[in-house]
């Protein structure tokens, strides 16, 4: 039986997850891995051992990780393929002396919501919740509670709160998916836990804020304000209550 290949460490994301030739040939699957390595020693100029070092793996595997993502580039430049970035066995990094992690919400807002799914007649939304206010948390790594909406027929058949019972991070993707969550309507959250949801089929709506109830209302009449590309962004900056969702501290 073959060994389970050790997850690798990234310690950002990149700010494009594709790049499209004209008149593509076909597409190159770049994993996040890969790019992380083009990072450290082509962008960074680590050699090999300290590359290795940072992702977490042998010297061969790291050699392995930049030969390979070497020849996908060469594969894309020279015979005009997009490249799309994203995958890969990782993990997420918490390491402040290499960077820890914000969420921001540069990217472009949207206007979405039910109509996004279709027009589903039966829908579970769930909403990061500040029980004391009754707003959407701002944290998705720190959310203490869910509430959980059932939308039948566009409108809000029952909702209750439901506690994470001090999970945090990469395991509230898996409450979700206990709670038979659809979509998740949040604030801030990190790219692992994007990773996690995508995996579990949950629609993410980030970058919310506000009422929880308004932002379902808002949601279900297909005009909830939420932000397409909510990312972690790495600095090396120290802050107090990072607000991403992998781990670093949020």
């Amino acid at each position: 039986m073959p060994r389970p290949q050790r997850k690798r460490t990234i310690y950002q994301l990149p700010e494009c997850r594709k790049f499209t030739a004209d008149q593509a040939r076909g597409t190159v699957d770049l994993t996040l891995d890969e790019c992380e390595a083009i990072r450290l020693m082509d962008q960074e100029g680590l050699d090999q051992s300290e590359c290795a070092s940072r992702l977490h793996v042998a010297r061969t595997t790291a050699q392995n990780i930049i030969r390979s993502a070497h020849a996908k580039i060469a594969d894309a430049l020279v015979n005009g393929k997009t490249i799309r970035i994203g995958g890969g066995n990782v993990d997420f990094s918490d390491d402040r002396e290499f960077g820890c992690c914000r969420w921001d919400m540069e990217s472009v807002p949207r206007i979405g919501g039910l109509a996004d799914q279709m027009e589903e007649k039966h829908m579970r939304i769930a909403v990061t919740y500040e029980n004391g206010n009754g707003d959407v948390f701002q944290h998705f790594g720190r959310t203490e509670y869910f509430k959980v909406y059932d939308i039948e027929d566009h409108k809000v058949k029952s909702s209750q709160i439901v506690s994470t019972n001090g999970q945090g991070h990469g395991a509230l993707a898996g409450v979700l998916n206990g709670l038979n969550a659809d979509v998740l309507i949040c604030g801030g959250i990190g790219g692992g836990a994007q990773m996690a949801l995508s995996e579990a089929g949950i629609k993410l709506y980030g970058g919310c804020t506000g009422n929880a109830d308004q932002a379902v209302a808002d949601f279900i009449a297909g005009k909830l304000q939420y932000q397409e590309d909510v990312r972690c962004e790495h600095h090396g900056e120290h802050h107090e209550g990072g607000i991403c969702g992998h781990g670093c501290h949020n």
